[in-house]
């Protein structure tokens, strides 16, 4: 009789668990993903489930040769316009945020990966590819209070690079990985939240003043409310954010099974 109580509990958590992966909002803390996969008229559709869909101004084209599957070209002063404004507060990073994306450029220039600048005219968030040769992860508060500004790797063209820049309020740090490894870190500058609006813009592929355009291939771009660990930004590197959130969950069922049977 334990035994049978056991499989039904277990077979309604993996009903659930699944049912999370299925539903509308992938991950509560998964703000914008776009895996490039699914192109509509002038937009691109985001898969996190909160239905920011970038409007292509320029020329962003769907490619076979993304990094899993269907990728983004991105010519030249070409972006995905998202909307800024219109991103609901509880959307907004303040506490934590993570930028995260496979990049491969078509030349080692300043290259914005994603931009914000906020109603009071705060720069807010600075994920690059950098013509001096390395890559940039920044971010301030509000009234441009800078929070970290970290430079490292080796920034290459016509490769694959995964980029993922991380930080949580209550780390007291961000930390910058480039191909899953920890290419600089840097302890807060200001113990502050990140600036809690995108008012004056958000774009991925060109800054919010039209300079440091992108030109070449993205695939798998990503923001979250939250700083990643190095484990997650790995198993996201390696598998993409769905198979990601898939083996998190398992891991969640093993985890609830193994007490259950305690």
């Amino acid at each position: 009789m334990m035994k049978r109580a056991l499989v039904i509990i277990v077979c309604l958590l993996l009903t659930s668990h699944i049912g999370v992966l299925n539903a509308k909002v992938l991950d509560e803390d998964l703000v914008l993903y776009f895996d490039y996969e699914e192109f509509s008229g002038d937009k691109v559709i985001d898969k996190s489930g909160n239905g920011y869909d970038g409007v292509i101004q320029g020329k962003v084209t769907q490619t076979k040769d993304g990094k899993f599957n269907m990728g983004a070209h991105f010519a030249s002063t070409s972006f995905l316009d998202l909307n800024g404004p219109n991103i609901k507060e509880e959307h907004i990073p303040t506490e934590g945020m993570s930028v995260v994306v496979w990049i491969n450029v078509e030349s080692v220039a300043d290259m914005a990966v994603f931009n914000a600048r906020a109603a009071d005219n705060t720069w807010l968030v600075h994920p690059e590819a950098r013509g001096e040769g390395n890559y940039r992860w920044l971010n301030r508060g509000a009234g441009g209070v800078k929070i970290f500004d970290i430079r490292g790797g080796s920034n290459k063209a016509n490769a694959w690079i995964h980029y993922a820049g991380t930080y949580q309020r209550d780390w007291g740090k961000a930390i910058l990985y480039i191909n899953g490894e920890n290419v600089g870190e840097q302890k807060s500058l200001a113990d502050v939240k990140i600036a809690g609006d995108w008012g004056q813009g958000a774009r991925i592929g060109y800054n919010i003043d039209d300079n440091r355009p992108f030109a070449g291939l993205m695939d798998e771009s990503q923001v979250w409310k939250r700083g990643l660990t190095q484990e997650e930004v790995k198993s996201i590197m390696d598998n993409g954010v769905v198979d990601h959130l898939a083996v998190e969950a398992q891991g969640k069922l093993t985890t609830t099974w193994g007490n259950l049977k305690k």
